[in-house]
């Protein structure tokens, strides 16, 4: 067994300035990592807002789809035009997710094309941008 050691901790070699300066310089590169995220996200739903057109999304969604709500939220707050059903409450659009047999939602139809999820860069590529 060895001894217990006498040497100061990392910590106790730093001071308290510097560790505090360890713990500013830490937060400041998380809120610049968040600033640069949301540069990026705004970046891409622009690209999709500047490719989509009228008809060209639609999403068929739950009601209690947490995921349908994002995905809701995201395309209203960028203005990306798109329109949605529920099919719970509509008919058509529970004949048409069965139709596509769709095993979940959100399910958007990208000109068409059946798309399981909403991921802006996946519904871009999709129009083409």
């Amino acid at each position: 067994m060895t001894a217990p050691s006498n040497a100061p901790t990392l910590w106790q070699r730093l001071g308290r300035g510097s560790a505090v300066s360890v713990v500013l310089v830490g937060v400041l590169a998380w809120g610049v990592g968040r600033v640069v995220q949301t540069q990026v996200r705004d970046g891409q739903a622009e690209t999709l807002r500047t490719v989509a057109r009228p008809g060209d999304i639609r999403m068929l969604s739950s009601v209690s789809c947490i995921f349908c709500t994002k995905a809701r939220q995201y395309l209203t707050e960028h203005r990306i035009p798109f329109e949605e059903c529920l099919i719970e409450r509509d008919p058509v659009c529970l004949a048409d997710y069965k139709r596509l047999g769709a095993s979940g939602t959100p399910t958007l139809l990208v000109r068409g094309q059946r798309q399981l999820g909403f991921d802006p860069l996946r519904v871009t590529a999709a129009l083409g941008g």
